[in-house]
């Protein structure tokens, strides 16, 4: 059984009419995000957009949201999430955003309503950090980067 916080969601003026972000499934972890633009916006390729989705929202302390891309959108639109994944804080009150940019060759037409991102509601650790001189030692150590070999080797 999935854990349940309550959290405050307001909806904007450019939202009137569009769903609250919903799960598609029972098991869904993600929440669509629709965008919430008057008119249809063309992003070219190689370019970015903020995309407004018309709804701002008061997390709990303790919990941040992460937008991230739609899977389907990326795969057959090369259409993503810029900064993915990007966080919301629990402090932040304005209009959540998605950054889009198209990766494809072709522009792509976002059009109000459509699904644009997913919204993922998470918990957060804070950290206190423990300066120290040395680190325990590991089998990896520092390497990095592909540091681990090549799977199809």
């Amino acid at each position: 059984m999935p854990l349940i916080t309550s959290v405050s969601i307001k909806r904007l003026p450019n939202a009137k009419d569009l769903p609250l972000p919903a799960y598609q499934t029972s098991q869904s972890a993600g929440m669509d995000l629709c965008a919430a633009i008057d008119a249809d916006e063309v992003i070219d390729p190689g370019r970015y957009a903020i995309i407004p989705t018309g709804f701002s929202i008061a997390l709990p302390s303790g919990f941040e949201a992460q937008v991230r891309p739609r899977s389907g959108l990326a795969a057959k639109k090369g259409v993503t999430v810029l900064n993915s994944p990007g966080t919301i804080d629990s402090d932040y009150r304005g209009e959540i955003g998605v950054i889009l940019i198209n990766h494809s060759r072709d522009a792509f037409t976002v059009s109000r309503g459509m699904r644009i991102a997913q919204l993922v509601i998470a918990p957060v650790r804070k950290v206190i950090w423990e300066e120290t001189e040395t680190l325990e030692d590991t089998d990896r150590g520092s390497g990095g980067f592909g540091s681990t070999g090549d799977s199809r080797v």
